[in-house]
């Protein structure tokens, strides 16, 4: 995985404030490989509750991290029970890791 230890609690932090305390949070892509080099942050954020507005939800957390990571593209897709599931939740869940 390509964040350092203090990048990663920062993400969880964000996520939590802005998500709440029981979001799930994945990062997934390229980031999660040793071996390659830039690209965005992609996160799957899982929620237990129903959201009201995930698109304004989405783009807070991912504007308040990518700001946490010097500004650094983060891409923030969100699950939750009033959410129709898609593909790319299933890919980051399976080849991506919880943070």
């Amino acid at each position: 995985m390509r964040l350092k230890p203090e990048q990663v609690e920062r993400i969880r932090s964000i996520v939590a404030e802005q998500a709440g305390p029981r979001a799930m949070v994945w990062l997934f892509g390229s980031r999660i490989d040793d071996t390659a080099r830039g690209g965005d942050v992609d996160l799957l954020v899982e929620l237990p509750t129903e959201v009201e507005a995930p698109a304004l939800l989405a783009a807070r957390i991912a504007g308040r991290i990518s700001r946490a990571l010097d500004d650094r593209k983060v891409d923030v897709v969100l699950a939750a029970p009033n959410l129709k599931p898609q593909p790319i939740h299933e890919v980051a869940k399976s080849e991506g890791m919880r943070l």
